[in-house]
């Protein structure tokens, strides 16, 4: 059996919580919601299938990539966009997180044979999706005027780089405390 799962940073619950309050914003007043099936978090690789009887190597990778975490600060500000539907807590450009993708990248490339990290061999943008894929194109004009200008502030350390599964409905971070017991 395949499952669909991903890798990134998520930040504590407290920005956690209050960044789901504006992706239910979204999706009470810009009618998209699909935001909300996912934690709050910064894509560090794609979502990628792996194979139930591989999931040794992968929670092996993770734990790798998690033996030398240093934490080190993230800052998200204000919002963004992306036409023509995605809105996002921007993240400020970080030195050592640009450093943790591309490490990320290289193992999974490496050790698990995945070659598909960025959205469509797009260049890594880091950002904290509130809005995207159903939201319609035609509101995305009102959904940019109610956040331009907005201003956000959070900033935190992560201590983990985290793999999430998709469980059919929604995505869900895979506990590898649990996993190495």
């Amino acid at each position: 059996m395949e499952n669909l799962y991903f890798i990134a940073i998520i930040p504590p619950e407290n920005i956690q919580n209050e960044i789901t309050l504006l992706k239910h914003e979204v999706a009470k007043h810009f009618e998209s919601s699909h935001a909300l099936n996912s934690p709050p978090h910064i894509t560090l690789h794609m979502p990628f299938k792996w194979k139930d009887k591989k999931l040794s190597a992968l929670y092996q990778l993770m734990n790798e990539i998690n033996t030398g975490f240093q934490p080190f600060k993230i800052e998200l500000r204000d919002f963004d966009f992306f036409e023509p539907r995605v809105v996002f807590v921007d993240v400020v450009a970080n030195k050592k997180l640009y450093l943790l993708q591309n490490e990320v990248v290289n193992a999974c490339r490496k050790k698990l044979k995945l070659d598909h990290a960025n959205y469509k061999n797009q260049a890594f943008h880091p950002h904290v999706t509130i809005g995207f894929r159903d939201l319609k194109k035609r509101l995305f004009p009102q959904v940019k005027r109610h956040f331009e200008g907005r201003e956000i502030y959070f900033e935190f350390q992560p201590t983990v780089v985290n793999l999430l599964k998709h469980t059919g409905r929604q995505w869900e971070i895979v506990d590898l405390v649990e996993i190495n017991k």
